[in-house]
């Protein structure tokens, strides 16, 4: 009988975990970008990172393949707009069945996003760019809802045709159960696994190419 009630107590647990809430929250004013995550009744703060007290600094060790080994990353790994696209293409369906079996078990709330684009070297690009951004925000929210719960949701896009450069501003809280993350990432586990092999192989047949027959070993065509 001992282990008949170790394995309730464990379902127990379990059933107790999966109801603890988490959420996060972010913030950015134009200049400061600011992160809380919640635990349960736990709120911790990220960014912006506390002060911390001044201490004597001490003597860095010489790295010498530091820059060989950041210059390595940086053509093993890349990532394309035609990457972005087949993520999404992967990635969206079978969220969109994850976040319908929740019963829109996650609520987002606040929701305020202000983005005004610059289009003084370029206005007709940028209102074109913003009717783009509009048209997506039209289409895409009413999903959206459907999927997740939002509470009076505020979203601008505008143009200032006397800025030089874009301006966004915003206030995000998004709020779910440990079990409807467990959900959402055993249905996204598979598609995102197989994403991401495509994407290593992919990069890695861009470093051939760009590699090209003298740094592979070969002598060039004289």
């Amino acid at each position: 009988m001992v282990w008949l009630w170790i394995l309730l107590a464990v379902a127990l647990l379990a059933v107790l975990l999966c109801r603890m809430h988490l959420g996060v929250w972010a913030a950015y004013d134009g200049a400061a970008f600011r992160l809380d995550v919640r635990v349960g009744l736990l709120r911790i703060h990220i960014l912006p990172p506390k002060a911390k007290k001044s201490r004597p600094k001490r003597p860095e060790k010489k790295k010498k393949t530091q820059e060989s080994d950041e210059t390595k990353g940086e053509k093993r790994f890349s990532f394309t707009l035609e990457d972005g696209k087949d993520a999404l293409r992967t990635l969206f369906p079978p969220l969109q069945r994850a976040l319908g079996r929740t019963r829109r078990g996650i609520r987002i709330k606040p929701l305020r996003l202000s983005l005004t684009l610059g289009g003084q070297e370029d206005p007709a690009a940028a209102g074109e760019l913003c009717g783009k951004l509009q048209a997506a925000v039209w289409g895409g929210m009413p999903l959206l809802e459907k999927l997740v719960d939002i509470r009076e949701p505020y979203i601008h896009t505008g143009v200032d045709f006397s800025a030089p450069g874009p301006a966004a501003e915003g206030e995000i809280g998004i709020t779910l159960r440990l079990g409807t993350l467990l959900a959402v990432g055993f249905g996204l586990l598979i598609p995102a696994v197989k994403w991401f092999l495509r994407w290593r192989k992919r990069c890695k047949v861009r470093r051939i190419g760009e590699a090209g027959p003298e740094k592979d070993g070969e002598a060039p065509a004289a």
